[in-house]
């Protein structure tokens, strides 16, 4: 019959608790070596840039299983195979095709500093008969960044990616407490205004 395992003696208890008390003691030293510090900074620039991808219709190559194949394509060629995935547990039919498909190849892009306003970049495009043609264009997905250059008067800078409607807010030559860590990383949701986006 094996041995009962022994409780805890009670010095042994004291010692897990001293140990616990200690570490919670240490917690508000911990936070206070880490936090981030506050560096004083001015709004040195504000700059935006959007961009329109430009969508091309050129001739594609693509495989997958035959029932699966997009509209429109024309199939090159057909084999009978096992799925590797295990998803299919029959063997079946395996295409590869070629086919027009839409392929963001370019962008148009604009970019400029306040006091300019953003402005998307201009579009020259012909417009896309139907059928289109292999070759057409088209415009895409927008993108658009809004971000604030910050300087120290130690010289150091750091850049904030905000939000259009906080940068609009934040106003040029403005004066404000950083949160940067003790790595020189600034927390760019220090920055005034609505919660911005780190850079």
């Amino acid at each position: 019959m094996p041995p009962r395992p022994q409780a805890p003696s009670i010095k042994h208890r004291r010692r897990l608790f001293a140990l616990l008390w200690m570490s919670l003691a240490l917690l508000p030293l911990v936070w206070w070596l880490l936090k981030p510090a506050g560096v004083s900074v001015r709004v040195e620039a504000k700059t935006w840039q959007l961009a329109i991808e430009i969508e091309t219709l050129v001739e594609d190559h693509g495989s997958s299983w035959c029932d699966e194949v997009p509209s429109g394509v024309r199939v090159t060629l057909r084999r009978t195979m096992i799925d590797p995935s295990g998803v299919r547990t029959a063997p079946a039919e395996h295409c590869r095709y070629t086919g027009p498909q839409w392929r963001a190849l370019h962008s148009a892009m604009a970019e400029g500093q306040a006091p300019a306003p953003p402005l998307w970049p201009k579009l020259s495009l012909a417009p896309v008969p139907d059928p289109p043609p292999l070759g057409a264009e088209r415009p895409g997905k927008r993108h658009e960044r809004y971000e604030i250059r910050l300087r120290a008067a130690s010289g150091q800078t750091w850049t904030c990616r905000l939000p259009l409607a906080q940068w609009q807010g934040v106003t040029p030559d403005l004066s404000f407490l950083l949160q940067v860590d003790r790595h020189g990383v600034a927390h760019c949701g220090s920055v005034p205004g609505q919660r911005s986006t780190a850079h």
